[in-house]
């Protein structure tokens, strides 16, 4: 029924906490909810079209009657809450064993092994925000040449540089050497260039960052459509995520606005299989920094340049709308957050939408979409929900 999935992560845009969230320190978050109240309500009318406020109570985006797509909230089934899990378990693999994290900074055995490699010191080698790390530490670094280190409540290892002190090259490079380094029980989700420009007390971190992640456990859903020769589109940092597994095409972006148009005009290209977009701004400019007001201005131009996604969509295209977390900037955290995420359904072809009920995975959209092309069989994680959306679609 379905020629062409396409996939967009609001990267972060959470739906409220899970059961669980108190043990990650989350309790209370809610990304979408509380942004609303503090902005005293949202302005989204064509999310809110697809059923957005069906699917969580979010102020000033009512429920509709009659949405056009189909709308649930899903349950993160694996331990975490990081980027790097939770596309892996929207394209259909459950990880059970969370990545390592460093609460108090990474030990001697790694950041001497670190410097080592590199041949020379490093500052930092502590949890911080990217923003404040760079303002604390950003001038010594100038000073003396020493890449910064720090992580978060998730498991990154991070390394911050100035662009004019360690070129783009070099800073690439050894993140290359940190990924190699952080193997076995050190293995953490994913290693980030973060580099930065400007002068004392106004640096301001560039768009040069790069993703060194690691391979999925087990085949995706990303996978198994390349094996079977079909397109599997990246956009934004979907091939970093994935560290390339399952990707036949990759699309680099400047921010969510670049992104919801090269998604835009590959739509209008013909092509078969999955287009797979991450809009990243959502988490790494506004929720990682609490900015309230510039997160809610994204959701906003997000909502207002989607109909021309919808409008390029072909009668057998179908969109999954969709996050891989929560990072609610109206908490003091600056981390990622154990929410819900909304997931919405649509396609030109779809003649009523409705209910999903509560998802018990995000597997659940790999596990659809592997259906569409014959390969549901693959994939041990994740229930389709596929059939709903075929009793609603073009005969």
């Amino acid at each position: 029924m379905f020629n062409r999935a396409i996939i967009v992560v609001m990267d972060s845009v959470g739906a409220g906490a899970m059961p669980d969230a108190a043990e990650y320190g989350d309790a209370g978050s809610d990304t979408l909810g509380n942004i609303a109240r503090a902005m005293g309500g949202l302005k989204l009318p064509n999310l809110a079209k697809l059923g957005l406020g069906n699917a969580h109570k979010i102020q000033g985006v009512p429920p509709v009657p009659e949405p056009e797509g189909f709308y649930c909230r899903m349950s993160e089934a694996s331990r975490g809450k990081d980027t790097t899990i939770g596309h892996w378990e929207l394209t259909g693999v459950v990880s059970h064993q969370p990545f390592p994290t460093y609460p108090h900074g990474f030990p001697p055995e790694v950041i001497d092994a670190f410097e080592k490699a590199i041949g020379t010191k490093t500052l930092g080698n502590y949890p911080a925000s990217g923003t404040v790390i760079i303002d604390a530490l950003g001038e010594e670094h100038v000073k003396t040449g020493y890449p910064i280190v720090y992580t978060s409540a998730d498991s990154v290892f991070q390394i911050a540089a100035h662009e004019e002190v360690i070129p783009i090259p070099r800073l690439y490079e050894i993140c290359e050497i940190a990924r190699k380094l952080l193997d076995g029980r050190h293995r953490v989700g994913r290693v980030i260039a973060r580099p930065f420009v400007g002068k004392p007390g106004a640096f301001q971190r560039t768009r040069n960052r790069h993703d060194y992640s690691v391979s999925p456990p087990k085949k995706t859903v990303l996978n198994h459509m390349a094996d079977a020769g079909l397109d599997v589109i990246g956009v934004g940092k979907i091939k970093d995520i994935f560290n390339g597994s399952g990707i036949t095409e990759s699309h680099k972006i400047e921010g969510n606005l670049d992104g919801m148009k090269i998604t835009a005009e590959l739509l209008q290209k013909k092509s078969r299989g999955l287009i797979f977009t991450n809009l990243v701004d959502f988490d790494m400019v506004f929720g990682h920094r609490n900015d309230v007001k510039g997160y809610a201005n994204a959701l906003e131009e997000l909502d207002a340049y989607l109909p021309n996604i919808l409008s390029a969509m072909k009668p057998d295209d179908v969109i999954f709308i969709t996050a891989d977390h929560g990072c609610d900037p109206t908490t003091p955290s600056t981390d990622h957050s154990r929410e819900y995420v909304p997931l919405l359904v649509y396609s030109p072809s779809i003649k009523k939408g409705g209910g999903l009920g509560l998802r018990k995975s995000f597997a659940d959209v790999g596990k659809t979409i592997a259906g569409f092309f014959g390969l549901d069989d693959k994939l041990q994680d994740g229930e389709s929900f596929a059939h709903l959306l075929m009793q609603e679609s073009m005969a």
